[in-house]
C-alpha cells in the first residue's frame, strides 16, 4: 500500500498555519468504502455501543451531551480495512514524527455513528486526570452529503466559529488540548473513523 506524503503535508501545514488541520483525500476511496461497508456491517449486527464521554475511570453516559454510538478499530480482529487503516496511521505518525518531531508513540481509533437527531455538545477531548491524548483526528465516510444534512463539526478557534463538513475521505486534525468543538445535529446517518494520536 502507498502512501501519499503531498497529503499528509497537506493536513500538516494547514493545521499550522490555522490550528486545523484538513486534507480532503486523506482516505483513499477504496478505504473509506472498505471502512464505511465495516461501520454499516457493525449497525446491522447490533455491535455498535453507546459512547460515554471521561476515560476508564470516570466514564458517564449522558444522552443530553453525547448520542453516537461506537466500535473501535483493533489489529486482533485481522480486518483487511483496518489493517490498512493502521498501516496509513503508522506512515502518517512516522511522517509527523520525523517533520515536526510530536513524539507521538501510539493512538486509538473508533468506528462513530450519528443517527438522525444525535449530536455531541461542546467539549475537549484531553481528559482532566490523562493527558495522554496529543492531536485529535476525525476521517469521514459519508457520500453525497449536502447543506441541510446537518452533522457539521463546529471547532471553536480563537475568536471564530470554524463549521467543516463530514464530507467523504476528508479528514481533520488538531491539538486535543487547544480547541473545544463539537458536533451539531445531524439530519441524516452520520459516519466516521475518530481517534487520537497518543503520547506515553
Amino acid at each position: 500500500m502507498s502512501f501519499s506524503q503531498i497529503t499528509f503535508n497537506e493536513l500538516i501545514d494547514s493545521y499550522i498555519e490555522g490550528k486545523v488541520g484538513i486534507a480532503n483525500d486523506f482516505l483513499s476511496p477504496p478505504l473509506a468504502a472498505g471502512l464505511k461497508s465495516n461501520l454499516v456491517s457493525l449497525l446491522e449486527n447490533k455491535q455498535l455501543l453507546s459512547a460515554g464521554t471521561g476515560n476508564d475511570t470516570e466514564v458517564v453516559h449522558n444522552k443530553l451531551y453525547r448520542s453516537d454510538s461506537i466500535y473501535w478499530l483493533d489489529r486482533k480482529h485481522n480486518d483487511p480495512y483496518e489493517n490498512d487503516f493502521f498501516d496509513l496511521m503508522d506512515a502518517f505518525v512516522a511522517h509527523l514524527n520525523s517533520t515536526c518531531y510530536t513524539g507521538i508513540t501510539g493512538y486509538e481509533f473508533h468506528y462513530a455513528l450519528y443517527q438522525p437527531g444525535s449530536f455531541y455538545k461542546r467539549h475537549f477531548d484531553q481528559f482532566r486526570n490523562n493527558s495522554s491524548r496529543q492531536y485529535s483526528m476525525i476521517m469521514y465516510l459519508n457520500s453525497e452529503w449536502t447543506e441541510g444534512n446537518g452533522g457539521e463539526l463546529r471547532i471553536y478557534n480563537g475568536d471564530y466559529e470554524q463549521d467543516i463538513t463530514p464530507v467523504y475521505g476528508k479528514s481533520v486534525f488538531f491539538k486535543s488540548s487547544e480547541l473545544e468543538h463539537e458536533v451539531l445535529l445531524t439530519n441524516k446517518p452520520r459516519m466516521s473513523i475518530t481517534g487520537w494520536l497518543k503520547v506515553g
